[in-house]
């Protein structure tokens, strides 16, 4: 089993880049497809303290039943929180990735490299075509 694993939905195009650039550092991650398989609560906040964010700062609000739920509202609690994103896993923002070397909500994609263990083996192009790292494997300055 990995000791890197990504919270990931395939049809996010953050989440397939961040997933591509953990494989082009040679690193087969588990992957959790947390839509089919959601995240036990528990689960959800230890991944929420490692990464060092809130529960409201990992909740996602476009394409999700955010507003309808009102969870814009800021009197809820975590807790309540918590409930909306169990009731509804859509709601969890993506792609979060831990590794032994500290958790992060990646947001852009790039955000991985910061916590992967290997280097990344080679140049690599995010699906829009934007380079985001060099043939050398080095990262790319913008």
């Amino acid at each position: 089993m990995s000791d890197v694993t990504i919270y990931h939905n395939p049809k996010c195009g953050t989440s397939r880049n961040t997933l591509a650039m953990i494989r082009n550092a040679g690193i087969e991650p588990e992957v959790v497809l947390y839509l089919e398989t959601p995240p036990s609560r528990a689960t959800l906040k230890a991944l929420f303290k490692k990464a060092g964010v809130s529960v409201r700062e990992a909740l996602r609000e476009k394409g999700t039943p955010y507003q309808e739920l009102g969870l814009d509202d800021t009197s809820l609690s975590d807790d309540a929180l918590l409930d909306a994103i169990e009731q509804h896993p859509i709601l969890l923002n993506r792609p979060f990735v831990t590794t032994p070397l500290g958790a992060r909500l990646c947001r852009p994609s790039e955000l991985v490299l910061d916590i992967l263990p290997a280097p990344q083996q080679g140049a690599f192009a995010k699906e829009d075509g934007e380079a985001v790292i060099d043939a050398q494997g080095k990262r790319i300055q913008k």
